[in-house]
């Protein structure tokens, strides 16, 4: 019994820790859109990096009670307890809801690990290759402010001038 108290303890902590991780990656993640700077930005994808693979920590963990029968177990163990007193019918329930949780978890990390690819993917793109030359055709919202800008003011000095 005080193992199944454990180990929903141990997945509790994790969900939780999973949690904290997706935050703290997109805080991380605005800060590599928003730095101006090159070394900035290499700053913040290395520990970008350092927050994915935390979360592929917590994943893997995840992935294996998820496919282990002990979780399914933790439920049917007290169910079977708790049936030598009394019935109590929302054991299964948390068996499902644990399920869930777990699976909701791994769904999410999958989904910033996705995010993560794109990232990188962009960080890798050398800058002439075909790639990085069609990415230079873009122009990111900042730059297309500052020369929207920078027109207004020569239109406005060649007015007064």
């Amino acid at each position: 019994m005080s193992a199944n108290r454990k180990l929903q303890t141990e997945i509790d902590r994790t969900l939780k820790k999973v949690e904290e991780g997706v935050e703290v990656f997109d805080e991380v993640w605005d800060k590599v859109y928003s730095a101006t700077q090159q070394n900035q930005k290499e700053k913040y994808e290395v520990d970008l990096k350092k927050e994915i693979k935390k979360l592929q920590r917590h994943r893997d963990q995840i992935k294996t009670w998820a496919a282990s029968s002990d979780v399914g177990r933790r439920a049917a163990t007290r169910a079977i307890s708790v049936t030598l007193r009394a019935p109590e019918p929302r054991l299964s329930s948390a068996q499902v809801k644990d399920k869930r949780a777990l699976a909701t978890a791994r769904k999410l990390i999958e989904t910033k690990m996705e995010q993560f690819k794109v990232c990188e993917k962009e960080t890798k793109t050398k800058t002439y290759s075909k790639e990085g030359l069609a990415r230079e055709a873009r122009v990111d919202p900042h730059e297309a402010a500052r020369r929207s800008t920078r027109a207004w003011l020569r239109d406005a000095a060649d007015r007064l001038g």
